[in-house]
């Protein structure tokens, strides 16, 4: 998430300046918890929630045994990645479409069926009458034998639909394996809210009784209301966030067919602190693992397989036979230069692949077509690259965003607050400049929760757009 400089500028402003900015700039942050998320629009959520099963509570039981969490503890990100992984319709669909992609490699490199046929003459006076007798039944076996490159080439095609067919099942497992970090992200961005907003109950707890000392003292019981009225603004919030937090819960659900009244705890840290300074080396990584590439590799390879098989059509087929008559051996219908013996014969033929015109648009057609699959590789290189470049960039910019407030903005406001509260008691200060304070601090709270979580979110949408993980 962008932050502007008006909102990272220091208390150097008069406090009129902030005490306008400050309550707009939490709740717009806090606004923006809902839709943050919104922004990476990934289909296959959707798909994934059409495709959820009916609400199954021995679920929750085996996701905690396969977790060995319980509801105190947090549902570690990984383990529900296996879980989706061994139970998602989708992936499953993708999987068999692997093995049946497999079981093409045999009937492509099996010869035709044979053919097994029977003359027979069943009017016997009007049999076929020869020398030899007169013939009851004619039967015949053949084979077509395919010249032996076109079995080769067709075994090959099979074979590289099988390497399509895999890249397009990690290309499936990325797209739920991003759409399941996104949705659990979302549900640590709230749950962080939350927190946050009850630690500075606390805190606007310390500044009511602060206020009402000052009361006692001769200051104004307008602070006192101005600060039990800061109170009652977080429990709003927090009202808000408890909704969102709802509707997390229930779109992670829907990705991994949770019953809907399964609640998992999340983690309290995303690790994302280091994880980004392996981001740059990934680029070198995208060309071997990007499952689209991998599958555009695949269909060049397949492609030029079919182009070699329409080269092999200008090359004959064989027909091979064996033929069996049978013979009638009576004396009256034998030459008596004749034995009656049956007759066994034996039959070869080609294909004459002579009509070339259709033959040449045949092996056009398969160059043309492998060239479409090599511009493709190009073309999705090209925007894998430009992709790349504009999410690594949101990536450094989020972790310096994160960087900044970690190690200067927040602990120099929650200095600038206990200082300002200590004058504001020795009466040196006004109650609205430590309402300013403490309402720039919890902007800068909720900001710093965004970013990590925008930060984890931008690594999840590299880690799909290179096909590997990274690894802090």
């Amino acid at each position: 998430m962008a932050i502007s400089t008006d909102q990272v500028r220091p208390s150097s402003q008069p406090a009129s300046n902030r005490a306008g900015r400050a309550p707009t700039t939490v709740l717009c942050v806090i606004a923006t918890l809902g839709g943050i998320f919104a922004l990476q629009n990934w289909s296959v959520a959707a798909d994934a929630g059409n495709a959820a099963g009916p609400l199954n509570t021995e679920f929750v039981s085996f996701l905690r045994a396969a977790t060995g969490q319980n509801d105190a503890q947090a549902t570690p990100l990984e383990s529900i990645l296996s879980i989706a992984m061994s139970s998602h319709p989708q992936i499953a669909a993708a999987r068999h479409k692997v093995a049946a992609a497999a079981q093409r490699v045999p009937q492509a490199a099996a010869l035709p069926d044979p053919m097994l046929s029977n003359t027979f003459w069943p009017i016997h006076d009007q049999a076929l009458q020869t020398a030899g007798g007169r013939v009851g039944h004619q039967m015949a076996l053949s084979q077509q034998v395919p010249w032996p490159s076109k079995r080769t080439a067709r075994t090959a095609v099979a074979a590289r639909e099988i390497d399509v067919a895999r890249a397009e099942l990690a290309k499936v497992e990325l797209e739920i394996i991003t759409a399941i970090k996104l949705a659990y992200y979302q549900c640590w961005l709230t749950d962080k809210a939350i927190s946050i907003l009850k630690d500075n109950q606390e805190l606007v707890s310390d500044l009511i009784q602060v206020s009402q000392a000052r009361y006692k003292t001769g200051g104004s019981q307008q602070d006192v209301l101005r600060a039990e009225a800061e109170h009652d603004k977080l429990e709003a919030r927090l009202i808000e966030l408890r909704k969102q937090r709802t509707r997390a819960h229930a779109n992670l659900g829907v990705l991994i067919q949770q019953p809907i009244d399964f609640t998992p705890t999340i983690a309290a840290d995303l690790g994302v602190n280091q994880v980004h300074a392996q981001l740059e080396s990934l680029i070198a990584s995208a060309e071997y693992c990007n499952p689209t590439l991998r599958g555009l590799s695949a269909e060049v390879a397949r492609d030029r397989q079919k182009e070699n098989l329409a080269c092999q059509q200008k090359y004959p087929d064989m027909q091979l036979g064996i033929a069996w008559s049978l013979i009638d051996d009576n004396t009256n219908v034998i030459s008596p230069v004749a034995n009656g013996h049956d007759n066994i014969n034996f039959t070869f033929g080609v294909t004459l692949p002579i009509w070339r015109d259709k033959i040449n648009a045949g092996i056009r057609e398969a160059a043309h077509t492998r060239s479409d699959s090599q511009y493709r590789v190009q073309a999705e290189r090209d925007r894998l690259r430009g992709q790349l470049r504009r999410q690594l960039a949101d990536a450094f910019a989020a972790a310096e965003q994160k960087k900044l407030f970690d190690e200067r903005l927040v602990p120099r406001t929650q200095q600038i607050l206990k200082i300002a509260t200590a004058d504001y008691q020795g009466k040196k200060a006004d109650f609205t400049d430590l309402i300013d304070i403490y309402q720039e601090l919890l902007g800068y709270q909720i900001q710093v929760a965004t970013i990590e979580a925008t930060l984890a979110s931008t690594i999840a949408q590299v880690e799909r757009s290179v096909g590997c993980t990274v690894t802090p």
